[in-house]
């Protein structure tokens, strides 16, 4: 009979600890997923500013040796990332690719003109910094339009520092409700000893004693939950780094690495403190008090 109690009892300790286990490591999972995206935030806001293209307009009567000379200009430029020459032969190829019809069996010649697209570096897609650009270059006199979609530069702009602020917030409260939730789950665990610690307060144990071994089981539960979040986020970073390269993900090692050992600490230092809390509650309980 004692047997079969001590069994139950054991299952009943191991299926306690699972689910602390569990509780601890999804919420550090979500916790770190969601510390990926406030990292990589600024680089995905990047590449989505970098695809903005700049299309500078020649005219016809451009000498080669100033549009060379443009070209290089550009390629060393502080704010290009990527200057691409277009013949007006190369975007009618394109056109012709894209429409399916030989435009110029109508109109009898090509009207288009030579070009240049500039993929701009991310700090410089602003519409304060493309106007100063764009007033910079418009003094060469080869140089016949400069056009680029300010609308969707101001629109992409006000939507990164949005999504950025909201994300900060949500970041936050979600830490906090990390803590609560790892807390509340420590000590449901502790709860269910209350009189096992009472009782060895009753035969003179001293609290550092009765609270050294729950502290050092709750932070090993708080290790293996890390562990298990931690494998977690390494899975959907390689995934996304698969499905993503262009972001490259992988490439910031410093701040990935800082936030594992970072959710890693955390999955310890909230379950040693929450810990330390619930034991000193129910050691300064009265025993009729831990009834209720």
């Amino acid at each position: 009979m004692a047997s079969s109690f001590d069994k139950y009892q054991k299952r009943k300790l191991i299926s306690s600890y699972i689910s602390v286990v569990i509780s601890i490591a999804l919420v550090l999972f979500l916790l770190g997923c969601l510390g990926l995206l406030v990292i990589n935030s600024k680089k995905v806001a990047d590449h989505f500013k970098e695809q903005v293209v700049m299309t500078i307009y020649l005219n016809d009567t451009a000498k080669e040796v100033e549009v060379n000379q443009l070209k290089k200009s550009l390629a060393m430029a502080e704010y290009t990332k990527e200057a691409l020459y277009v013949s007006k032969e190369e975007a009618a190829e394109f056109m012709k690719a894209e429409t399916g019809e030989d435009f110029m069996d109508f109109v009898g010649y090509n009207p288009l003109k030579n070009s240049i697209d500039v993929h701009l570096k991310a700090d410089f897609v602003t519409t304060e910094q493309l106007t100063e650009i764009t007033d910079a270059l418009s003094t060469k006199a080869f140089i016949e339009e400069i056009r680029y979609d300010n609308d969707l530069v101001e629109l992409m702009n006000d939507n990164v520092k949005k999504i950025t602020f909201w994300v900060l917030i949500i970041s936050g409260l979600f830490t906090l409700i990390a803590v609560l939730l790892i807390n509340s789950s420590i000590r449901l665990a502790v709860y269910s000893k209350r009189f096992i610690i009472k009782t060895m307060q009753m035969v003179g144990a001293t609290k550092t004693f009765i609270r050294r071994p729950f502290v050092w089981k709750s932070v090993q539960l708080g290790i293996i939950g890390a562990l298990v979040a931690l494998g977690g986020m390494a899975i959907v970073l390689y995934y996304l780094d698969i499905t993503f390269p262009e972001l490259e993900l992988l490439r910031n090692t410093v701040l990935i690495a800082g936030l594992f050992v970072g959710i890693f600490l955390l999955g310890i230092v909230i379950t040693w403190i929450s810990t330390f809390i619930a034991t000193q509650r129910f050691l300064n309980l009265k025993t009729d008090q831990l009834y209720y």
